[in-house]
């Protein structure tokens, strides 16, 4: 397993006291609008433009996220097996996270995001730590698909990002940070 995969992991773990149930996600909203949502709320703070959002993106994370499920355990596609697309993973046990949380977690990295050029941009000095966040906020990703698969005990939910992130040697920072540099 990564270091993102298992940082995903342990966020799940940890994630558990920031779960929103289930039940008290945004109405009769399909998780699809949910998880393209909470990924604009955060470019928007960040700066860059909205998301839109990709079937064919999220039809390819199904693929991986029912596999995944099957096997019980987060592992990141190769870059050939996504179509050289950038990849979220997130793992937690089965029925207990909201749609929001599950993004949350991803999101949550951003206490640790300092601006800078990809991979130094980290105040822990570990770029896996923040590389779900980066994956978010990248100015030049403009899709992501995301979908969920349910297993006996957990579930998967894998999101899907075009073009990818996270280039090394390109520089990250919110939009009123990166005029300043």
């Amino acid at each position: 397993m990564s270091i993102r995969a298992t940082i995903a992991a342990g966020l799940a773990s940890v994630g558990a006291f920031m779960a929103v149930p289930l039940a008290a996600t945004d109405g009769d909203a399909p998780e699809e609008r949910i998880w393209l949502d909470a990924h604009n709320v955060e470019r928007a703070e960040f700066g860059v433009a909205p998301l839109t959002w990709s079937e064919d993106l999220a039809r390819e994370a199904q693929s991986w996220a029912r596999r995944l499920s099957r096997l019980e355990r987060l592992e990141h596609s190769t870059r050939e097996q996504r179509n050289r697309t950038g990849e979220n993973l997130w793992m937690g046990t089965a029925r207990r996270y909201s749609p929001q949380a599950m993004i949350a977690a991803f999101s949550s990295e951003k206490q640790y995001f300092r601006a800078g050029e990809f991979p130094r941009v980290s105040t822990t000095g570990n770029w896996a730590d923040v590389g779900h966040y980066t994956q978010i906020v990248w100015s030049q990703t403009r899709q992501v698909g995301c979908a969920r698969a349910p297993g006996a005990r957990f579930d998967i939910l894998v999101c899907r990002y075009w073009p990818a992130g996270n280039v090394i040697g390109q520089r990250i920072a919110p939009a009123n940070r990166a005029e300043q540099r």
